[in-house]
């Protein structure tokens, strides 16, 4: 049940995000090493790529490839929030005083991503290339010809096998360690911060959503390199046996990358990615939020029964619990319902 609430979520998410990620895909492919200034732009930034999407392939094209993006995110953030929401549970995120422990949490979260991304790999690949195809007047890296999901699946599949279907999933994976390790540990120690100085009420959306932008920025500048190079490892162009044409791996591209287009072509146009991770970070952890509220508590008929009642959460039986507990946010509530 841990896995199925926190895939869902995610794929709430992932309905507004998407759109987001066709910009940051198709930005960060173009000019695939070529020095900067000495190839078009056909994105300027992430407003004028929304436009130019909007008008060159139409609106409908801003949520290419959300079959698989739905998919991925199931699976990606199924395993990995279940998971660490395990972890959560057995207390392995404490240290031997129960304080909480950044370190732990963060390899946790790793471990859970690596998982998650593996599994994943093929769909994250296939979403890749929907999200790159274009009309030739804005099209940038290499164009598949891809009919939709599972045409791709199969047709990688009957041509290279397994190996194919799994290309690019092991450069993929520092990727997945940098940036799950890093939103885990940075929204669960920022929240805890914020309960701690009681900014917001303890249960207020501003919380979720300022530890969600903090989380959003450090995982942008943690992963954005690595983002890039997994992107351009999986749309790259194959031979005969599925073999890249144009990168050995993850450690090759990221080489090739900053010696033609040096630093800021690690850092293609950071700002679709941000605004992706913080809605993704908000929305998933706020949905899962209110399932793990829900989840095995009996409140739901006492507050049905008292309209207009003011709900603190709390454990039904009036001890204490963690409050959506597998997300390391670490803050301790009792369950009262208090009349209006």
């Amino acid at each position: 049940m841990d896995f199925l609430m926190s895939g869902l979520a995610a794929c709430g998410a992932c309905v507004f995000t998407n759109p987001l990620e066709v910009v940051k895909t198709r930005m960060q492919l173009q000019g695939e090493l070529q020095a900067p200034g000495t190839y078009q732009r056909h994105y300027r930034n992430v407003f004028h790529a929304f436009i130019t999407i909007g008008k060159v392939d139409g609106l409908a094209a801003l949520q290419k490839g959300l079959a698989p993006a739905l998919l991925y995110q199931f699976l990606m953030n199924g395993i990995r929030l279940g998971t660490y929401g395990l972890a959560e549970a057995g207390g392995y995120l404490h240290t031997a005083e129960g304080t909480y422990s950044p370190a732990r949490s963060a390899a946790a979260g790793a471990m859970a991503g690596i998982m998650g991304a593996y599994l994943g790999s093929p769909i994250y690949m296939v979403k890749t290339h929907l999200q790159a195809q274009a009309a030739s007047e804005i099209a940038v890296g290499h164009q598949y010809k891809h009919q939709g999901m599972f045409q791709a699946l199969t047709e990688i599949g009957q041509k290279h096998g397994l190996v194919g279907l799994w290309r690019g999933a092991l450069g993929g994976l520092p990727r997945v360690i940098v940036g799950s390790s890093t939103q885990l540990c940075t929204f669960s120690s920022t929240k805890d911060l914020l309960s701690q100085w009681e900014i917001f009420p303890p249960q207020s959306w501003k919380l979720a959503l300022v530890a969600a932008m903090v989380s959003g920025i450090a995982v942008v500048l943690a992963m954005a390199p690595f983002d890039v190079a997994c992107t351009r490892l999986y749309n790259q162009p194959t031979d005969a046996q599925g073999k890249g044409l144009m990168y050995r791996g993850i450690l090759d591209a990221l080489l090739q990358t900053a010696r033609t287009e040096g630093i800021f072509g690690m850092y293609k146009e950071p700002s679709p990615q941000v605004l992706s991770n913080i809605m993704q970070c908000f929305s998933t952890f706020t949905v899962d939020q209110r399932c793990w509220d829900h989840e095995g508590s009996d409140w739901s008929p006492a507050v049905q029964s008292h309209p207009g009642s003011r709900v603190e959460v709390t454990d039904f039986q009036g001890q204490e619990m963690t409050c959506c507990q597998g997300l390391g946010w670490g803050n301790r509530w009792r369950e009262n319902i208090i009349q209006a």
